[in-house]
């Protein structure tokens, strides 16, 4: 099915967004956290040209505190170190997971990005600096939502 070129997100067609990242962050009864990114990588892009989701710690990036799977232009992603950032930002400056977030992407100074998390207490967030990004949530007790738009 073809999408709708005439949608627009982030002044592009939304069409140019079909090869499109996906990310999962799980964390287990322990409070285990993992992640795993996979991109459908950039149209017409640069010969020799790498994305940020095989860089652990820009795209993708699971410790004892978090999971994060982030999404976006790669270049700004990989500058930011994004997903370890998130991770940082609750270590040294000890903010819930939503706050880190928050805190991460308000410094993100270039690109459009957006990510996912879990931290090890449960706790889900997302945050994004596009006009949308798609995603969803299911939790243990039955919680589930799915989004694109804030």
């Amino acid at each position: 099915m073809a999408l709708d070129s005439s949608i627009q997100m982030n002044g592009l067609p939304i069409n140019v967004y079909a090869p499109e990242t996906v990310g999962c962050v799980v964390v287990d009864t322990h409070g285990d956290c993992a992640a795993a990114t996979s991109t459908g990588g950039l149209m017409n892009k640069k010969c020799g040209r790498i994305g940020d989701s095989p860089l652990i710690g820009a795209g993708t990036y699971a410790c004892e505190l978090c999971a994060v799977s982030c999404t976006g232009e790669g270049e700004a992603i990989i500058r930011a170190t994004l997903a370890r950032d998130v991770a940082a930002v609750m270590e040294y400056k000890g903010l819930a997971l939503q706050s880190a977030i928050d805190y991460v992407m308000e410094r993100l100074d270039e690109g459009k990005a957006g990510l996912i998390a879990v931290a090890s207490n449960g706790e889900v967030a997302f945050g994004f600096n596009s006009n949308g990004m798609f995603r969803g949530c299911a939790t243990e007790d039955g919680f589930m939502e799915v989004g694109i738009w804030e």
